[in-house]
């Protein structure tokens, strides 16, 4: 197996914080691998070591067949990096961006035009505002643009869709869908666990831990225990009274609902909502349900 990306016990401590801890995996060529977590789960911190922005305190890492380490100008000119923070030149208008990359990396925007020029369209209207006032959506389809100008073996995008609408999200997840397409291999990090769906496989990240790593069917398949969703017109009481109760394994909020497991498996509907109902939760409802993404995360953090 051929990979694109292959990591071997990484670590990477900032005084007493270890921010990635131990961390390996590897991504399949062509492969849109995405890593899932909240923010300080250790994802900016891998990718820095992966781009060769930041040297791993022990460990070894190869991209695209380079060290990460020996080989560090190699891989900067074969990869692509679109940090989470805008970091393009806010002074220059959308084209001299584009042109500035362009010419950092030996190339022209015609030559590789076929590869950005689904994104480019969008961008051309706004070609001589500056970057600083583009709309967030914008700014995000100008930051791909850049990373992709040299056509790069692998793409690293950390946190791309954070700060954007909906309808620039999804239009985002279009494009990336693209370019895999093409042959490139793609590893993004987001903090949204509905994005786990639109990658290939994924790896649940926390505290600079690797929590699980596969296809998402797989990591939610092992979640091996009965899930309740509950409601009521008081949430923070329900919540509250949920967690007295000496049976509660777990209780969790999501949306309008909460996500609720027993210690004893399964539970009688109808005794729980007559329970809940003397505490003052007139409209209680109680159903089974399936598990997502979010389940099997916050059941890994607990160890359950």
């Amino acid at each position: 197996m051929e990979y694109a990306v292959e990591v071997k016990s990484v670590t990477k401590s900032f005084g007493e914080t270890k921010a990635v801890d131990d961390v390996s995996f590897s991504v399949e060529k062509g492969e849109l691998f995405g890593f899932i977590g909240p923010d300080g789960a250790g994802k900016t911190t891998l990718f820095r070591m992966l781009t060769t922005l930041l040297l791993p305190d022990s460990g070894s890492a190869v991209v695209d067949g380079f060290d990460i380490v020996k080989d560090y100008k190699k891989i900067r000119g074969a990869v692509g990096y679109m940090p989470g923070r805008f970091s393009l030149y806010q002074d220059l208008s959308v084209e001299e961006n584009l042109k500035f990359f362009a010419r950092v990396f030996g190339t022209t925007i015609e030559e590789n035009y076929d590869l950005i020029k689904d994104i480019y369209v969008m961008l051309e209207p706004f070609n001589k505002r500056r970057a600083g006032q583009l709309s967030g959506g914008m700014k995000q389809k100008l930051a791909l643009s850049c990373a992709l100008i040299h056509r790069p073996d692998v793409l690293f995008l950390d946190e791309p869709t954070t700060g954007v609408d909906p309808v620039s999200r999804n239009e985002f997840w279009d494009m990336l869908g693209k370019l895999k397409s093409e042959g490139i291999t793609i590893v993004v990090s987001t903090p949204y666990m509905d994005e786990a769906s639109k990658c290939d496989r994924i790896a649940l990240m926390q505290k600079g831990k690797i929590l699980d790593i596969g296809f998402l069917r797989d990591i939610v398949g092992k979640y091996d225990r009965e899930l309740y969703a509950m409601k009521s017109s008081n949430m923070h009481r329900l919540i509250l009274d949920l967690r007295a109760e000496e049976n509660t394994d777990t209780v969790f909020s999501f949306g309008d609902f909460l996500h609720y497991t027993d210690k004893r498996g399964v539970i009688d509907k109808v005794q729980m909502k007559n329970e809940m109902v003397l505490k003052g939760h007139a409209d209680f409802s109680v159903n089974e349900i399936s598990p997502g993404i979010e389940d099997s995360f916050m059941s890994l953090m607990n160890g359950k």
